[in-house]
């Protein structure tokens, strides 16, 4: 139970306030305090009377009976409350958003005119909207999240709505407070949730109240919104451009997005976005000429959306004329390997190099072989892909050393493997050689020569594959389905048993199933800084009937270039760069990936390699790299950016004295957003937590009249724990020993 009682203890300052005291203690407890005491007291009344009485030795009794006063008081667990009136008029609060989403237009007047949150807010704060609660205290007004302007160096404030920050400073700030009006459409996106500050409130007995401004219905409107883009491409390579579209519209849309260059229309690709839902898809690109091109994708306006402004998303890719190298490896010329070598050879952006290493047979020569499997990283860090047939790990075949360096190529230098298996089933013994960890799929051991028989399979495309670069034979994704469905067949496959963890299945095959589904036929794997595709079959070769080369070499030509896509990201003289993510945000950490060379064009294995780092403010900062181990000549190194736009980047090998210089595009996401619902849960989640009363628009005047009914805020207060003070155990301590010290000196003891 609880209990207070005044015992007009005044304290006689200059502002003399009453001291209240409580004490907290069950039924229970206190029967037990008051039992012990009356049994002291009763104990020591005896022992003064068989002592002969007299003042020395009540006095004795009194020191004990202190002692036990005090212990059995502090079972009631004592608290002295003094009350501190407030020295000035109570305070009324009102908070208004300043911050860029109130720029919505969606609140709706009484002669049905809709307007801006913004312009509502002006409206109520030019009437005064306040004046009755003047005659209560003293009001204050002023807006919270008004963006900041950009200083003349450095980074740009990023403008955000932290409506915990703001009601954080005005507890903080006001003693006296009686209430907070908040005015907000409840888009908080910066700092903690306002609930952490609503409770603290709650605990000052400080009521919030609240008006949502706009609507909790998204406006009519199509979004077309911001997605990673390549940050280059390769001339005659087709590009993938992906986008994404966000709806509120109440009723379904056919619309086309296109791609548009400085010369115009480049590409287009109809979509259907259903009603309140989103799309996202990709269109293919085809670059005329090499360039630095400044893109934007655009989406007609539909006549019934609210904003027109946000159906367009720019960025800037560079397209480059540039070699690669690959290098093509087998057992025999079987079907696929002729074709493959062809469609390499005749294709212009590709230096192709094969080697042949039968079993008990001399290696394969004549134009474009090689004598052997390049021996060291010097020869082999030149390839930017290596296709894998019918060889494995054996005499005559492929050494342990030869796939450690192939490793080390994927892993070190972000080069691609490409696994096109054949009859013989050497497949198998890489599963336990030095790539073995590089594989997408498990093969099924007990299978060496996979699947075949007389009737014609396909390829089918997954979710994932239906509008993959490597997938895409056709201008659309429609087209495409349809295309691959009617691509000529293949009669065997080689066994697998699933798919690895952490790889991505674009094809399965048309009529084999495994423990996991459908058996996968073209599956793709990121390792280390390089990417591993496999490929199931060895007859795709049989796509040339009737077209002859043209879904035959343009599918191997996308291979190899999505494959080489990372390692010419920025490339300079015997330097190149590649960087994770390619379109990178404000915030995120840009992992760099520096590999250098010496003048004979072989990877070093020491140096110094730095990069000097410009953001578009004109700050700049130096970042260290660090070597990779295995001597590959790959240099790591991160930065984060904090600010958007194109930061200029300088890499240097301060040991050899090359240098490469390239740009990187940050992008600054946009945290207030105009035509986002208003967010009035939070809203009414505040005034709930405090007590207060939550409304919209139109109960501004109602919440305001509520305000000025408010009793007066009590007078603070200041608690003294008496139980729980260390003077009150000293007391205890002091008294006891008092005792027992005077009871020697009487002789009692």
């Amino acid at each position: 139970m609880e209990f207070g009682l005044r015992p007009f203890l005044i304290l006689w300052f200059v502002n003399p306030h009453v001291i209240r005291w409580f004490f907290t203690a069950s039924l229970p407890v206190i029967l037990f305090g008051v039992s012990v005491w009356i049994a002291s007291l009763v104990l020591s009344f005896v022992q003064w009377r068989r002592r002969g009485g007299g003042w020395i030795l009540l006095g004795i009794e009194s020191l004990r009976m202190l002692a036990v006063t005090l212990l059995c008081a502090a079972l009631f667990t004592p608290e002295a409350v003094r009350e501190i009136p407030h020295a000035e008029a109570p305070r009324v609060v009102i908070l208004s958003d300043a911050s860029g989403s109130m720029k919505t237009q969606d609140v709706t007047l009484d002669d049905k005119t809709v307007v801006t949150r913004a312009a509502w807010l002006r409206r109520v704060q030019d009437a005064r909207f306040w004046k009755p609660l003047e005659a209560i205290g003293k009001v204050v007004t002023e807006d919270f999240s008004q963006p900041r302007p950009a200083p003349p160096k450095g980074p740009a404030p990023e403008d955000g709505t932290d409506i915990d920050a703001a009601l954080e400073k005005v507890l903080q700030r006001d003693e006296n407070l009686k209430a907070v009006l908040l005015l907000s459409d409840g888009g908080w996106n910066m700092g903690v949730s306002p609930v952490t500050a609503a409770m603290k409130f709650r605990a000052r007995n400080v009521p919030i109240y609240t008006v949502g401004i706009g609507s909790e219905t998204p406006l009519p409107d199509l979004v077309l919104e911001h997605v990673p883009t390549p940050a280059y491409g390769l001339l005659g390579e087709q590009i993938s451009i992906p986008f994404k579209i966000r709806s509120s519209l109440p009723r379904e849309v056919k619309s086309t997005v296109s791609l548009y260059t400085p010369d115009g229309v480049a590409a287009g690709k109809q979509v259907t976005i259903p009603a309140f839902g989103e799309v996202q898809d990709s269109l293919v690109w085809s670059p005329a000429e090499a360039d630095a091109y400044d893109l934007s994708l655009k989406l007609p306006v539909e006549p019934d959306e609210a904003l027109a402004g946000n159906n367009e998303q720019t960025f800037r890719i560079s397209i480059r004329t540039e070699t690669l190298q690959v290098l093509v490896v087998d057992s025999v010329p079987r079907w696929e390997y002729r074709y493959l070598r062809n469609a390499l050879a005749r294709d212009p952006g590709v230096n192709v190099e094969c080697l042949l290493l039968g079993p008990g047979m001399a290696p394969g020569s004549g134009r474009d072989y090689i004598p052997a499997f390049p021996s060291s990283k010097e020869l082999l860090s030149k390839f930017d892909v290596v296709f894998l047939g019918d060889i494995g790990l054996g005499s005559g075949e492929l050494t342990s050393r030869d796939l450690e360096l192939l490793r080390g190529l994927v892993e070190q230098q972000g080069s691609g493997l490409v696994l096109v298996p054949g009859l013989q089933g050497r497949e198998l013994t890489l599963a336990s050689s030095p790539i073995g960890d590089l594989l997408p799929v498990d093969f099924d051991e007990s299978k060496p020569h996979g699947d075949g028989g007389p009737i014609e399979s396909h390829f089918v495309l997954t979710s994932a594959g239906s509008a993959h670069l490597l997938t895409m034979l056709a201008p659309d994704e429609v087209t495409n389905a349809a295309l691959w469905k009617n691509l000529p067949g293949f009669y065997w496959s080689a066994a697998v048993k699933k798919s690895r963890p952490g790889s991505e299945v674009l094809a399965v095959h048309s009529s084999l199933r495994v423990e996991s589904g459908r058996e996968p036929l073209l599956v793709t794997r990121p390792y280390g800084n390089g990417k591993v595709l496999y490929m199931g079959t060895d007859g795709a070769w049989r796509w040339r009937r009737g077209v002859e080369d043209k879904y035959h070499y343009r599918f191997w030509g996308q291979v190899v270039r999505w494959m080489a896509h990372q390692r010419h990201l920025a490339q300079g003289e015997r330097i190149r760069l590649s960087f994770s993510p390619e379109d990178p945000r404000t915030g995120d950490t840009v992992f760099l990936l520096a590999t250098v060379f010496d003048a004979s064009g072989f990877p070093i294995e020491k140096g110094s390699v730095a990069a000097r780092i410009r953001a578009p403010s004109g700050a700049t900062e130096r970042v260290e790299f660090v070597p990779s181990p295995g001597g590959w000549g790959g240099f790591k190194g991160s930065f984060e950016p904090r600010e958007g736009g194109n930061y200029k980047i300088n890499v240097i090998n301060e040991s050899g004295g090359q240098q490469l210089d390239t740009q990187i595009l940050v992008s600054h996401p946009v945290l207030e957003k105009i035509g986002d619902p208003a967010n009035l849960s939070i809203m009414r989640e505040l005034a709930e937590i405090t007590l207060g009363v939550s409304g919209g628009t139109r109960d501004l005047d109602s919440i305001v009249r509520q305000i000025s009914l408010l009793p007066e805020p009590k007078p603070m207060e200041k608690r003294w724990r008496l139980w729980s003070e260390w003077w009150t155990g000293a007391a205890v301590v002091f008294l006891l020993a008092a005792y027992w010290t005077a009871r020697k000196v009487a002789g009692m003891i």
